[in-house]
């Protein structure tokens, strides 16, 4: 779905993204990850995006993403980011970045057009995205002695309140994905997510999780490490794997009418909410994108507020009800 418009006004948007390759195939190993992880942050960084947190599966990844609201991008910054795309460059691509900078440095309506061009592809999510798919696509291809369609689909994407409670709540979502899937009992023990990162030292992801943590009072990386990890294990914060509630006695519970469970246990389980929710934030916040919401699907009436069920999620709400098949 696209929200490139759906922003907060004034403010910075934060949306999480997620797609899955074709039929859902698990071609994704080590290497594939790790190649998938260092154009994620390449390109986010040419777009001038944060990467708050991220997960590459076998047939997936998420990523939580930070996209500015439309800062100016001086000329000098213009041609780093490009640079940034083509870090071996070919004798092509060094001449063709001469031409770029030199027309810029003498104006008018060729040096207007590059600006256009490259801005284009810079602070929005779509441009992100696609740059990614497109980017690992030719190379996994190449690489695999393939062709043809790599992923199912374009892309969900969810739009994302990007501070307190929803910020939090869906950066532990994305981040215990090896955890739902039984690959791992702690996600620090998995090294294709943000938390591992972080955990690691990587100072991109050290940024990222004290970002989504700074108005919970975490203003260093060791205290927002110790608030995520409280949200994602529960009272259980100190002790690693699952709590005494199995995947399978939780999924019992919530198929039952008004199932309730704690919310370190509800992370656990796939929740439609976090990947269909389409925006998800206070009441306040989503109530305040029903109206672009109706118009972007051209539908007669406005959609209704919806609290998220299953958890005590505090102040969460969606704007998608997900009345069946909530949890998948």
């Amino acid at each position: 779905m696209r929200m490139r418009r759906m922003k907060v006004s004034g403010c910075d948007a934060v949306y999480h993204v997620m797609t899955r390759t074709v039929n859902g195939e698990l071609l994704f190993k080590d290497r594939e990850k790790e190649v998938l992880r260092k154009m994620i942050r390449q390109i986010a960084d040419f777009c001038g995006v944060d990467v708050l947190t991220y997960c590459i599966m076998s047939n997936h990844f998420h990523v939580l993403v930070r996209v500015p609201d439309g800062p100016a991008v001086s000329d000098r910054e213009l041609m780093r980011r490009y640079r940034v795309l083509y870090p071996k460059p070919t004798k092509y691509q060094e001449a063709s970045v001469e031409i770029m900078q030199a027309q810029l440095q003498a104006g008018g309506e060729e040096a207007e057009a590059i600006r256009r061009k490259l801005l284009a592809r810079m602070s929005d999510v779509s441009e992100f995205m696609k740059a990614v798919k497109q980017r690992f696509s030719v190379w996994y291809n190449r690489s695999h002695q393939r062709y043809g369609t790599l992923w199912a689909e374009r892309f969900k994407s969810v739009l994302v309140e990007g501070q307190g409670n929803p910020l939090q709540t869906m950066a532990a979502y994305i981040d215990l994905n090896p955890v739902r899937a039984g690959l791992v009992g702690d996600p620090k023990d998995y090294r294709f997510c943000g938390y591992a990162e972080a955990v690691a030292g990587v100072v991109e992801a050290k940024k990222g999780l004290v970002h989504i943590w700074s108005d919970h009072g975490a203003k260093r990386i060791d205290s927002a490490l110790r608030a995520h990890r409280s949200l994602i294990f529960g009272k259980r914060a100190s002790e690693t794997g699952l709590s005494e509630m199995t995947r399978k006695r939780a999924l019992k519970v919530l198929d039952q009418e008004d199932g309730h469970l704690p919310k370190a246990v509800m992370l656990r389980c796939r929740v439609r909410y976090f990947t269909d929710g389409a925006i998800l934030g206070s009441a306040e916040f989503v109530r305040g994108f029903t109206g672009a919401w109706q118009m972007e699907r051209g539908r007669k009436h406005p959609p209704k507020v919806n609290a998220m069920k299953g958890s005590d999620w505090g102040d969460l709400a969606v704007i998608q009800g997900l009345r069946r098949q909530v949890f998948g």
